[in-house]
């Protein structure tokens, strides 16, 4: 009876275990005063309290735990014969006059376990009588707390070898009956639980049944603690028994609890041995039993136990211990057609999981898994279900994280097959996953082809399998998986420049596709890769004729110069001009001054079209200049072209100040401080003073709007200039132009049109300091300086 008000179970409950605790008081005090008659009585009495059908199986196991205490203390009376008068032979006869069948077997299991005790008979005797008059009490809840007792009583009086109940006939199969016995008729009450009470009640039934599971599974403990059964014994006797009780018994429940259970209880080295007998009453389970958690908790404990255990791998080989797994689930996911696809592959992964800790250098059976979930995959749209796909993510990682070894998935011929079944942002999360293992583990790939393997693999990062979910993607996760691709383009090299060169290509050829959003990110890697190997190329100026032609610095800086005309179509100007001014530097230190006036030229070509912004060109400048003054390989008629060209953009940017800082900086082009760099003093001066008519130009225009202290910095600015040439021996730059400079300044700080702040009042008393400094430290510039006066 299934009682649906919660608290007419209580009150029922609160009345039973006021009935126990009345009768236990009278029985004890009976046993207090060696009264067995009395004792019996209100012992029966007080387990005529577990007759009730009102509780649930929770309430219940309550009521039977308070008769349990009170039992134990019963079967201390009964052991003391001298207290009761009555031999235990008598005593075991006389409790079976009690009137009801329920408190009956109770008393009888409690002075059975004394009858053992006693060893006056067989052991085996008693527990075949016990486990058979247990067969009298059919209520599912009640008979099943019956034999969980019957078990409690005697899991220690078992004839076990070196037990003190075994010999004079008694073995250890007699304790293997019993067990698997009294296991058989509980599984079979707790399996007709489920058709008691009506059918709307069939989820909270199911409910209890999970909550009395643990006493059918306690008989298979009890098994696995019987020292004397080995493994000859569980293979032939114990194992096919309890087998068949589970296919039998054709429940759900039942089916997917006791085969998690004889996983869980019974030895590692004892499921080794037995794979065959195991795996062949799989497909004989429900349709609707989840087999595939069965498998994967027997792989898992297989998998454990080859890794704590690293001797026993021989035996997983001896038993083909993957070849049994292996087609067991082919049979289970054919037995199973509506089995979904999830479940397909977390069997394969579980299968994985288990090849690649027992059989890690078997890359063979890692590919055999992936192409058997291949298979299971063809035929179908790429996964939209969020636990398949995350289940091949799993699948997909396990050899990652095994040999921390990207590479190694590469030659696994069914790993890119897999991945063509996820989906876009899927196909992603797997290619960031990959990434990541090679920059974890600083993994290099040295080859074309592997890296031909692997940017397929990725190709979900490198370009757009589908167009209409790029303006879907989130800004931020972008850049970062792009962040980690540029990140990977540096870990693929080889020292051989052929094999290298051959690298590079596939990674442009690669690149070029992604579009224009990804090139800002992957183009640069690339070009600085390819500047790497040229500096390895130093000194060859081999030409580049036909499609085999060995790596020179001229073939490769034709394909970067073909990249870097893609990334500034982009349009993303500033980082072409900069990747066109490192070529431009690369190509100078390798004496190839054609190569390095043309990079040159496209950086001024790309200053001219498409830099506008007046910030952005004033970078561009100093970054052209700096460039350029570092470079000595043009002759004089190329530098004079370029330095011509870049004073002239500095003197027409848009802002005065940029004009004249732009302007003073190019006289670092005419005096570079090198025994064998350019040295013309006259350019040099000319430079300064046009920076000074600049910044008197900007003095004017400040004294028109008042209280602007910009023109006042440009001068300290320009009168530091002065002393770095003059310190270097320029004889253009005399004391004389120093000393009017500084007049200058002091006469533009006074005036009453200009305010200055406190950070060029600094600045210039900071140069002043610098100046006194060096007349004070004597020697031969401090006799330069001496004239200037402060």
């Amino acid at each position: 009876m299934i009682v649906d008000g919660f608290e007419d179970e209580e009150k029922w409950l609160t009345e039973g275990i006021a009935g126990i605790q009345q009768n236990a008081f009278f029985m004890l005090r009976a046993v207090d005063a060696d009264n067995l008659r009395e004792a019996l009585k209100y012992s029966a009495q007080m387990l005529s309290e577990l007759r009730t059908s009102k509780l649930s199986p929770h309430k219940y196991f309550e009521l039977y735990m308070r008769a349990f205490d009170e039992l134990r203390k019963l079967e201390l009376f009964f052991k003391d014969e001298t207290r009761h008068g009555v031999s235990v032979v008598d005593l075991y006869e006389l409790v079976q006059h009690a009137g009801n069948v329920l408190p009956r077997l109770y008393l009888l299991c409690t002075i059975g376990s004394v009858y053992i005790k006693s060893k006056e008979v067989p052991s085996k005797d008693i527990l075949k009588d016990l486990v058979e008059m247990c067969r009298a009490v059919q209520h599912p809840i009640r008979g099943l707390f019956l034999r969980s007792y019957l078990c409690q009583v005697t899991r220690d009086k078992l004839p076990d070898i070196g037990s003190e109940y075994a010999g004079g006939g008694d073995t250890v199969m007699d304790a293997v009956d019993f067990v698997l016995h009294n296991f058989t008729e509980m599984n079979k009450l707790w399996v007709r639980l489920q058709n008691q009470g009506p059918v709307r009640v069939k989820e909270k039934r199911e409910k209890e049944r999970n909550e009395l599971r643990d006493l059918v599974g306690k008989n298979l403990h009890i098994l696995s603690q019987i020292d004397g059964v080995d493994l000859e014994l569980y293979r032939d006797t114990v194992l096919p028994r309890i087998l068949e009780q589970v296919v039998n018994s054709k429940d759900e429940l039942s089916q997917h609890y006791l085969m998690d259970c004889i996983i869980q209880v019974f030895p590692d080295e004892y499921h080794l041995q037995t794979l065959d007998i195991l795996l062949g009453a799989c497909p004989q389970l429900q349709p609707v039993v989840d087999v595939k958690m069965v498998l994967s908790a027997l792989m898992e404990r297989l998998s454990n136990y080859a890794a704590s255990c690293p001797e026993v791998l021989p035996e997983f080989l001896q038993v083909e211990a993957f070849g049994k797994l292996n087609s067991a689930i082919g049979k289970v996911i054919e037995a199973q057609v509506d089995m979904p696809v999830v479940g397909a592959i977390t069997l394969y992964t579980s299968l994985l999981t288990f090849t690649l800790r027992v059989h890690p250098d078997r890359l063979d059976y890692v590919d055999l898994v992936l192409g058997a979930c291949v298979r299971k995959l063809s035929g179908k749209p790429k996964l939209e279900d969020s636990r398949a796909t995350k289940q091949i993510i799993a699948l997909l990682s396990a050899p990652l994280d095994k040999y921390n070894d990207a590479v190694t998935a590469l030659t696994l011929s069914n790993y890119p097959r897999i991945m063509d079944y996820l989906d876009n942002n899927t196909n992603k999360v797997m290619a960031i996953v990959i990434i990541q293992n090679i920059l974890k583990n600083y993994t290099c790939i040295s080859t074309a082809d592997q890296v031909e393997a692997l940017f397929e693999l990725i190709k979900g990062l490198i370009r757009d399998i589908d167009e209409s979910s790029l303006d879907e993607v989130d800004e931020e996760d972008f850049r970062e998986e792009q962040s980690s691709l540029a990140r990977l383009i540096h870990m693929l090299y080889n020292d051989d420049p052929d094999e290298m060169f051959k690298i590079i290509c596939t990674i442009q050829r690669h690149i070029m596709s992604g579009g224009q959003k990804r090139l800002p990110f992957t183009v640069p890697p690339l070009v600085f890769s390819a500047l790497k190997l040229v500096r390895s190329l130093q000194g060859q100026d081999g030409e580049a004729d036909g499609e085999q032609a060995p790596a020179t610095p001229k073939r490769i800086f034709q394909l970067v110069n073909q990249t870097i005309e893609a990334l500034s179509s982009v349009p993303c100007p500033d980082m072409a001009l900069r990747l066109y001014l490192q070529c431009a530097e690369s190509a100078g230190d390798c004496d190839l001054e054609p190569l390095a006036y043309e990079f040159f030229t496209q950086a001024f070509i790309l200053y001219e079209e498409e830099i506008a912004d007046s910030k952005a060109q004033f970078t561009a400048i100093h970054l052209i200049i700096g460039t350029l003054q570092r470079m000595s390989v043009f002759g004089v008629e190329n530098r004079d072209t370029l330095t011509h060209k870049a004073t002239g953009y500095s003197a027409k940017l848009l802002k005065k100040a940029d004009q004249c800082r732009a302007v003073y900086a190019c006289s670092h082009l005419f005096w570079v401080d090198d025994p064998d760099g350019i040295k013309d003093g006259e350019r040099v001066l000319l430079c300064l003073k046009r920076s000074l008519r600049i910044a008197s130009a900007a003095q004017q225009m400040a004294n028109v709007t008042r209280g602007s202290s910009g023109p006042v910095t440009l001068f300290v600015e320009i009168l530091n200039k002065y002393l770095y040439f003059f310190e270097k021996g320029n004889p253009q730059i005399t004391s004389v132009a120093i000393q009017g400079l500084v007049e200058l300044i002091k006469t533009d700080m006074q005036s009453d049109v200009s305010t200055v702040d406190s950070a060029t009042t600094a600045f210039f008393n900071s140069t002043l300091r610098y100046i006194q400094f060096q007349k004070q430290k004597g020697g031969m510039m401090g006799e330069k300086y001496d004239p200037v006066k402060l």
